[in-house]
């Protein structure tokens, strides 16, 4: 039998908790003021490329705030703005493409903002923000799911709290329309991208 046929008895765990060391809780009740600690998170998005791969990048320059309620998560809040230019996915020509005019037109829309209008505690390590995220002049609402990845007092004397979180965007839907035909079918970028959240916060003091 040959060896690219035989199927392995072995399964490999691959889950988040298999992979990283176990979440920390450092506090039962995060409510309060924080601010996101940009070295400590990721805001990345991923497409798929000529229909055959996904390409990945992120966002190095970016600033934000939230307001944290537990016990009425409706009055929690967020506000993000993004750098448009720090965009990188590891190509300088793409990256090049991606803030001209085909695209965000960084020169004309400098930033990219994130204002949540909504707050939702869904279970007890889930929330759902809706809110208006602008790109390129256009305002529209979109809701992303945040879990919670834990809590932590730093050697530093900061309690940081942890949260992860995504979701599916049409980037027609803001403007973000340039597209290129494949003469096998389909296009070459996608519509639909995702975007994804690793965010640390800092408790303000």
């Amino acid at each position: 039998m040959s060896i690219f046929s035989r199927k392995s008895d072995t399964v490999v765990d691959t889950a988040p908790e298999a992979v990283f060391d176990a979440a920390t809780t450092a506090v039962d009740d995060i409510s309060g003021d924080y601010t996101i600690d940009a070295s400590h998170s990721r805001i990345g998005f991923s497409a798929r490329h000529a229909m055959v791969t996904t390409v990945r990048g992120a966002f190095k320059e970016f600033e934000g705030t939230a307001h944290i309620d537990a016990a009425n998560p409706a009055a929690s809040s967020v506000s993000l703005t993004i750098t448009t230019a720090s965009i990188d996915t590891g190509s300088a020509d793409r990256d090049g493409h991606l803030v001209s005019a085909d695209f965000f037109d960084a020169e004309v829309n400098p930033t990219i903002t994130f204002r949540s209008t909504a707050v939702e505690k869904v279970d007890a390590d889930t929330w759902a923000i809706t809110g208006d995220l602008t790109i390129k002049g256009t305002s529209r609402p979109v809701t992303i799911a945040f879990d919670e990845t834990g809590s932590a007092q730093d050697p530093f004397g900061n309690l940081r709290v942890g949260f992860e979180g995504s979701t599916a965007i049409n980037r027609k839907d803001w403007g973000l329309t340039w597209n290129a035909a494949l003469e096998t079918g389909g296009v070459l970028v996608s519509e639909k991208i995702k975007l994804e959240f690793d965010v640390s916060a800092i408790k303000n003091a």
